[in-house]
């Protein structure tokens, strides 16, 4: 039986967030929640974002229910689970309610920028024996996947160096010009630069030292963020570099170079159908995948874990409170 589930906010990232679930076999789509109900039809027609994502047909809307309150959703709707999409100042107080009720909570990143209402999630999932997902969608992209394939084999030998990056021009779709004024988003730091932290964490593990710099911008003080992470007991290295301070038209662009001992691979979204392997003597390429599939994949991960009510191991609550620490680190 397919589990019923439900949007919370339908800016870019909701919409991202429906039009995968409608792909999915497991899942069915009952009910969007937004403030704003009439503006979801515009929404699918002017959906915003720094890139596409793909684009829903509205006919496959007209028989999920649309509330404008999510307090009466959870009343009226028999919901498994809710994925939340709403800005990051809303987190907290979404998924509080969505365990309280007994809902299994897929909670778009960042997880909180309060340390504590992240610790008070994580503690009130396992007290009531819900699953609670952070959706790092960077840990399900394909050109990511094949990165950490090769990091965990050591194909290519030892990992020596990792540089990270991703930049985009200032959002001005949705309710961001309204978050700018608010300064409640974390700014490019825990809204852009934390893909980066969060899976650079995920394959190498906390560093031991960073040393970083940032600039501001229209979002906060930490817009562009630029940082060297070590380890005390090996020779690698990552460099993280990202932000939003560009123009708001600024193409989106991100990737990975990395230096093993037997090679060099790079991949960016320029050219994101690829991924380049170096050495002294070759350059090669080898398909990257659709880095847009991370989408479909993350979601389709966390319908496997609530139908087999299986914790999140490929992406638990509490490496995502990890990917938080870090980025506070990064100040």
């Amino acid at each position: 039986m397919r589990k019923k589930v439900a949007v919370i906010g339908f800016g870019f990232m909701g919409m991202t967030h429906t039009l995968n679930i409608l792909k999915n076999p497991d899942l069915q789509l009952v009910a969007i929640v937004d403030k704003n109900p009439g503006t979801i039809e515009k929404n699918l027609f002017a959906p915003g974002g720094n890139f596409s994502t793909g684009e829903i047909d509205p006919a496959v809307l007209s028989n999920v229910n649309i509330y404008p309150d999510f307090d009466k959703c959870l009343r009226e709707e028999e919901l498994d689970a809710v994925h939340i999409c709403v800005h990051t100042e809303l987190h907290y107080e979404m998924a509080k309610k969505a365990l309280m009720s007994d809902k299994h909570v897929f909670l778009e990143k960042p997880f909180t920028l309060d340390i504590q209402q992240a610790e008070e999630l994580i503690g009130l999932a396992n007290q009531k024996g819900k699953i609670l997902m952070v959706a790092h969608v960077v840990r399900f992209m394909p050109p990511y996947q094949k990165l950490k394939q090769w990091i965990d084999s050591k194909e290519f030998g030892e990992l020596k160096f990792l540089s990270m990056s991703r930049f985009s021009g200032i959002p001005e779709w949705g309710e961001w010009k309204e978050q700018r004024s608010k300064g409640t988003s974390g700014g490019a730091l825990f809204d852009l630069i934390i893909h980066d932290i969060d899976f650079a964490n995920y394959v190498i593990g906390i560093p031991s030292e960073i040393k970083s710099s940032y600039l501001p911008g229209g979002l906060s003080q930490n817009d562009y963020v630029s940082a060297m992470w070590s380890y005390k007991d090996s020779n690698v290295h990552v460099k993280i570099e990202g932000g939003n301070t560009f123009h708001s038209n600024f193409p989106f662009q991100a990737g990975y170079m990395v230096q093993f001992e037997k090679a060099s691979v790079i991949y960016t979204t320029i050219k994101s159908d690829v991924i380049r392997i170096a050495d002294d003597a070759t350059i090669s390429e080898v398909p990257a995948g659709d880095a847009g599939e991370g989408y479909y994949n993350e979601i389709k991960y966390f319908a496997q874990c609530i139908t087999n009510n299986i914790q999140p191991a490929e992406c638990m609550p509490a490496s995502s409170l990890e990917s938080i620490k870090l980025c506070y680190n990064h100040l």
